[in-house]
């Protein structure tokens, strides 16, 4: 038997399981889905207890795939999450994902005063209703009974941890995506805690993302099929996973995820502050800042294109080929076509829940499928946007790291490529959070195996077309113009609600 390290990423759509030898041998991946309820219009919510049930599946799944039990499981988690919970643990009401926007009026006016951006200082989080501090506010203002009922305010991976071991502790880089946490001294904001109306005894305990735990009880282990010596490693958030999973860690190197949304992100000794566009600085370690940003708008757009534009309900691996196939008879640049994807609003760098999507420059001569191919530019342009927000901030970019199910698509990378004028690689095609968890699980419990374990034998290189670049870098000033001479227009038309 090989001994294996289980990484575990907490996702918004699913928990997934990755199994790695200490010498890197891939064992298998298992993964459960659980539904996100959007009970009111800018409502995102989710049940705690599926996603715990997830996550005990998986466990289940994974030592029954591989026939024996990991010797150390390692977390990666969404960040943003916030669940009430009583003394015990329970949950007094459903779990408020990152996407959840009814705290955006609150975000709006806190970001734009001389409170708002100390409170960014401080915690390096930007001041948007993603973050666990307007969400608190919301809460105080509208729900006040339950708000003072709560013992706890916890994230989902806090829940499970608490599950676990009967104690409510959180590691460093999820408590720095709050909002709550002084990523500097590393402890609770006095001021951010002041601002949200709660005392610092109301959040868990904040420890080092290495740091790990065993003795589960008998019954809890006897559940997940485990040891009760088995180790767990509280871990760190998923996108500061995800630089560490695909090799983003030296100066000059980004790393670029796109799922349902996208982020860029670099690391850094220290915070990387852009008070316009709001760069995030969350905590890989206590020495290891990942700054960077997140759109909304990756493959979520594209799903949206493949069901409108080809009438795709079910989406098939072959309906998308089908629309690379499509976009790959279109020149680059689209023939001037513009897309602006802020189908679902917008984070870095526009903080603006209100913007919208839009075809520009559309002119007789344009088909289906040169939109087909200015909305998947469009959505290139816009993490474009963010990586020059972060490089203007920090240090010039040679090199950008990717991963996500995009990685698959020749046409994506190539266009990405194309649009950045950077050098793209894809050292961990998948799976980036959990492998990074699984990582940091190896810094601290098998160091002696670290360098083993890390070693990539192959690397896929995507080099920018000089032409092509050059084409888009003619749209690029136009794309980022375009949304400051329609954002009045477009709030105007959110407004109008009909």
């Amino acid at each position: 038997m090989k001994p294996y390290i289980l990484g575990i990423d907490i996702g918004t759509g699913s928990t997934k399981a990755v199994a790695l030898t200490l010498t890197g041998e891939a064992l298998g991946v298992v993964q459960n889905h659980y539904p996100i309820n959007n009970p009111e219009p800018g409502y995102s919510e989710q049940d705690p207890l599926l996603i715990w049930h997830a996550f005990v599946k998986c466990m289940q799944d994974i030592t029954a795939r591989v026939g024996y039990a990991p010797v150390t499981v390692s977390f990666s988690s969404a960040m943003h999450s916030i669940i009430l919970v009583d003394e015990t643990g329970t949950p007094l009401s459903p779990m408020i994902t990152w996407a959840d926007a009814r705290s955006e009026d609150i975000a709006q006016e806190l970001r734009h005063s001389v409170q708002g951006a100390e409170i960014y200082r401080i915690t390096g989080t930007p001041i948007h209703a993603m973050s666990p501090l307007c969400k608190l506010i919301w809460l105080r203002t509208n729900k006040p009974e339950l708000f003072i009922q709560a013992a706890q305010f916890i994230s989902i991976k806090e829940f499970i941890w608490f599950k676990l071991f009967g104690s409510f502790e959180i590691d460093y880089s999820i408590a720095s995506a709050t909002g709550l946490f002084d990523i500097l001294k590393l402890d609770w904001s006095v001021e951010a805690c002041k601002l949200a109306g709660i005392s610092a005894a109301k959040l868990s305990i904040p420890r080092n993302t290495t740091y790990h735990r065993n003795n589960l009880n008998p019954d809890t282990a006897a559940l997940l099929n485990i040891s009760q010596q088995t180790h767990f490693v509280i871990g760190a958030s998923d996108g500061c996973c995800a630089n560490l999973g695909s090799h983003t860690t030296g100066p000059g190197i980004a790393a670029l995820t796109i799922g349902t949304s996208g982020a860029v992100r670099i690391t850094s000794p220290k915070p990387v502050y852009n008070f316009d566009g709001m760069t995030f600085n969350y905590l890989l370690n206590q020495d290891t800042f990942v700054c960077g940003g997140a759109v909304n708008n990756g493959g979520i757009a594209i799903n949206w294109l493949l069901q409108n534009f080809l009438q795709k309900e079910k989406l098939t691996p072959a309906d998308y080929d089908e629309l690379f196939a499509t976009i790959d008879t279109i020149p680059a640049a689209s023939d001037g076509l513009i897309f602006l994807p802020y189908l679902y609003g917008e984070r870095a760098p526009l903080w603006d829940t209100q913007t919208s999507g839009g075809f520009l420059n559309i002119k007789p001569a344009h088909t289906r499928a040169h939109f087909l191919r200015a909305a998947l530019e469009g959505v290139c342009f816009a993490l474009y946007d963010v990586l020059k927000t972060v490089e203007d901030a920090s240090v010039n970019i040679t090199q950008v790291n990717i991963s996500g199910g995009f990685v698959s698509s020749a046409t994506w990378t190539q266009i990405l490529a194309d649009i950045t004028g950077k050098r793209l690689v894809v050292l961990q095609p998948e799976d980036a959070s959990a492998v990074g968890a699984i990582y940091l699980a190896a810094q601290v419990l098998h160091p002696e195996s670290y360098d083993q374990l890390t070693h990539v034998d192959n690397q896929t290189v995507i080099e920018p077309n000089a032409q092509n670049h050059e084409r888009y870098s003619k749209l690029f000033p136009i794309f980022k113009k375009l949304y400051r001479d329609l954002m009045d227009s477009m709030h105007r038309l959110h407004e109008l609600d009909i």
